[in-house]
């Protein structure tokens, strides 16, 4: 991360139920902090003959934030390239500081509190009094 922002990361697909529950929590973040030096990215794990599906999904729930498809055929190693602690399930979310130091790494739903308190207590967002 040589962004200089603090970066919220969502591997999701749209099959995956739990994915489908929290995104609209992360669109939420994505609004609250946007105008600070944070981005949220969220990386859709959806086939890539489904595209479509997940295109739709993105313009549903109008999200603005960066959006990827993956489109490589070896998961496995898109798995061990973000994290080679994380087992694969879905959904995983990571906070990544400037530089790259990984704050927060968790597989399968979010508590959004704990996440946004993550946010704005990091040097990088800082409160706004």
């Amino acid at each position: 991360n040589n962004s200089g922002k603090l970066r919220l990361i969502n591997v999701w697909a749209t099959w995956c139920g739990p994915c489908v529950v929290e995104f609209p929590e992360f669109i939420a973040m994505h609004h609250m902090y946007q105008r600070r030096d944070f981005e949220f990215i969220s990386i859709c794990l959806d086939d890539k003959s489904k595209k479509d599906k997940a295109l739709k999904f993105l313009k549903e729930r109008q999200a603005s934030n960066k959006n990827y498809i993956f489109n490589i055929d070896d998961k496995y190693a898109f798995i061990e390239a973000i994290d080679p602690n994380w087992q694969g399930a879905l959904p995983y979310t990571m906070i990544i500081e400037p530089g790259g130091h990984a704050i927060y790494a968790k597989q399968n739903i979010i508590d959004p509190a704990k996440i946004k308190k993550l946010i704005v207590d990091d040097p990088a967002i800082g409160r706004y009094y």
